[in-house]
């Protein structure tokens, strides 16, 4: 079973900022960046996810209308899927992968650059599985 890792290393009051892996037997299959919501308390729909070890499921998204991986078994929460977004205010306790962190939304924090194309990449990466874990680490340094 494949394992997916976020090392957050910038937890924020509106933005983490994560090294997002893809591991399976040893082997890393796919690397990037990672943006969330920052930590407000697992507040549904405005923070991010809380550390730990969950399920990830592939299934059917109706909002965007094609398959997503998302994370179960969260308190409290549900419909926390991987999906393509540049800024932290496009996220509702999602998670948006990224190629490389740079501020092109002209403020003081930095977004996701290639969102789309790196959610591709990790979801070839993540192959026709349906089930893998996540791992979620907070490692703010």
């Amino acid at each position: 079973m494949k394992t997916v890792y976020i090392i957050r290393d910038t937890i924020g009051n509106n933005q983490s900022l994560a090294t997002h892996l893809v591991i399976d037997h040893g082997r890393l299959l796919y690397s990037g960046h990672l943006l969330e919501r920052g930590w407000r308390d697992n507040q549904k729909n405005i923070s991010c996810v809380p550390a730990g070890t969950y399920d990830l499921v592939k299934e059917y998204s109706g909002k965007f209308k094609c398959e997503l991986w998302e994370a179960k078994g969260i308190p409290d929460r549900s419909e926390c899927k991987f999906h393509s977004a540049n800024y932290w205010d496009q996220l509702n306790g999602c998670f948006s992968p990224g190629e490389a962190r740079l501020n092109i939304g002209h403020d003081t924090e930095l977004d996701m650059i290639y969102s789309g194309d790196m959610l591709e990449i990790f979801m070839n990466a993540m192959g026709s599985d349906i089930r893998a874990r996540l791992v979620i680490i907070d490692d703010p340094n």
